[in-house]
């Protein structure tokens, strides 16, 4: 996901959108309730997901396990200097408790949890593509080769996303309307028609709060060949 091209409207509708994932964690690392009125912690973890969108690239892995160690560490970071918590734990549902600043152990265990819920997420996005005439195999096939291309798409499709008729005409119709997303985004109709099924999939994708992990790696690929 390349989350740092995202134009500056969009990279601020992606950290409004997350800040309940953001509180979540703030909160089990703090062990208590936060205000965003008179918490810092939830300043400095605004802060860590927005650096994280600076400096993440695929080769980091799954963008929201990466937000998740550089927040968690950005509040260690705090509280050591301020010296208020000596000892940061968190618990999960199993109800063991580890150290948060064991960045190994961290990023192991985010990376067995998130392998659970991707299988989830990629079988239940299979069955959705299905009434779309795609498959998951289709889409990772090929790619727009051109980085300014995926980022300009991922844009439209983004923008796409938050608008409820062009969802609804999507699932009515099993297509794009592109009449539509020429208006909203000012693209125009060839690239729109070139690269739809690659769009009317990120729209899907984006639009589905339960694609939680595969929106964050986004590296979903359909070429101009495919018809």
């Amino acid at each position: 996901m390349e989350v740092k091209q995202l134009e500056p409207e969009n990279r601020s509708k992606l950290i409004d959108e997350n800040k309940g994932y953001i509180y979540s964690i703030a909160c089990k690392v703090c062990g208590r309730r936060l205000d965003w009125n008179n918490d810092d912690e939830l300043s400095i973890a605004l802060i860590a997901f927005n650096n994280a969108c600076d400096t993440y690239d695929n080769s980091k892995g799954n963008f929201l396990s990466y937000t998740n160690v550089l927040i968690k560490n950005a509040l260690i970071d705090f509280f050591r200097k301020s010296k208020s918590t000596p000892h940061v734990m968190f618990k999960e549902d199993d109800e063991t408790a580890d150290y948060i600043d064991n960045k190994n152990s961290l990023i192991e265990f985010e990376k067995q949890k998130e392998n659970l819920i991707k299988a989830e997420e990629i079988k239940a996005l299979s069955k959705e593509l299905l009434n779309y005439k795609l498959s998951f195999n289709d889409l990772v096939e090929a790619s727009p080769v051109h980085i300014d291309t995926r980022n300009t798409l991922l844009n439209i499709a983004f923008k796409c996303s938050k608008q409820g008729p062009i969802i609804d005409y999507i699932k009515a119709k099993r297509k794009l309307p592109v009449k539509e997303i020429m208006l909203l985004t000012t693209t125009n109709r060839k690239l729109v028609e070139k690269w739809r099924k690659y769009i009317l999939v990120l729209i899907l994708i984006l639009s589905n709060n339960e694609y939680t992990y595969i929106k964050s790696y986004l590296n979903i690929k359909v070429g101009e060949n495919n018809e």
